[in-house]
């Protein structure tokens, strides 16, 4: 990680409006209360356009409330600009990193993909954040639960990289 500019990232699901912008916003809250959200920039996108310019799905805002996260934002697809933008970009399911893999790049690509629950200590090897926007409101909650548990791990492995 280099110690003068901050590490960005970008948290990508299929629409962005459910897991995707949660992640983002957990992210930027716990790089808060760990005071050193300077150290970050951070983004959502998603590998479709059917919701670009929406805000986050009310279900996603809801629980993030319940959680003392605040989502900001709207809906964008995922650009060939963001793979040289970006340090790392987080896919939540594996369908997202083929999406991903399949979208034109520039010249100067940076970006390295990975599956976000990479980071998540609990995975049991299942590395796909369940999609809940079909589901009610417990998929959510679980959702949140392995976005708050994967983000955590994240910042901690980012602040250990920044810190050598």
């Amino acid at each position: 990680m280099e110690s003068n500019r901050p590490v960005r990232l970008l948290f990508v699901c299929l629409g962005n409006i459910c897991r995707s912008p949660l992640a983002e916003g957990v992210f930027l809250h716990l790089a808060r209360e760990a005071g050193v959200e300077g150290l970050f920039e951070v983004d959502s996108a998603g590998t479709g356009a059917w919701h670009v310019g929406e805000a986050p799905d009310p279900r996603s805002a809801e629980v993030a409330i319940q959680h003392g996260v605040k989502l900001r934002g709207r809906a964008r697809s995922v650009q060939a600009a963001d793979f040289a933008t970006f340090d790392l970009i987080l896919g939540m399911d594996s369908d997202n990193i083929r999406n991903l893999e399949r979208l034109p790049k520039t010249d100067t690509t940076r970006a390295r993909v990975m599956l976000f629950r990479e980071f998540d200590p609990e995975s049991d090897g299942d590395l796909s954040v369940p999609d809940p926007y079909y589901g009610g409101a417990d998929g959510f909650d679980r959702m949140f639960d392995i976005i708050h548990r994967s983000c955590t791990a994240l910042l901690r492995k980012l602040l250990e990289a920044h810190d050598r």
